[in-house]
């Protein structure tokens, strides 16, 4: 079985530790599509794609929504909005793309919170 791991640049390598942990939670985002987690596939067959961008999407809006909860400092948000801009060109066909993409980057985040939302809402719906 293959090593299963997130490789990340040098801590030095990043200018504060928000930009840094910002690149963690977008990477624990796409850690999150494995097949054994959630399972999620965005259609990707090459770099750049519309399948490639999908899956972007949705780790860039993850990691602004862990920053988001974990409380880091939003003052690098132009980054995060820059990054989605340029995946959302690729995106322009489907206009409610963005709403699927931010669902399932709730998805992960709430897989990376250890929260299960289905057996929350019937435990609260019981």
């Amino acid at each position: 079985m293959a090593d299963d791991f997130i490789q990340m640049p040098d801590y030095a390598a990043f200018p504060d530790p928000e930009r840094y942990y910002a690149t963690v939670t977008h990477e624990l985002t796409h850690w999150t599509r494995h097949p054994s987690r959630l399972d999620r596939d965005m259609g990707r067959k090459s770099w750049g794609d519309e399948g490639y961008a999908a899956e972007e999407l949705v780790a860039e809006l993850g990691s602004a929504f862990l920053g988001a909860e974990l409380g880091l400092r939003p003052d690098h948000i132009e980054d995060h909005a820059a990054y989605i801009g340029g995946w959302l060109k690729v995106l322009r066909n489907d206009r409610r793309f963005i709403f699927i993409a931010a669902a399932k980057a709730q998805a992960a985040v709430d897989f990376l919170s250890g929260r299960n939302i289905v057996a929350e809402k019937l435990a609260d719906a019981a």
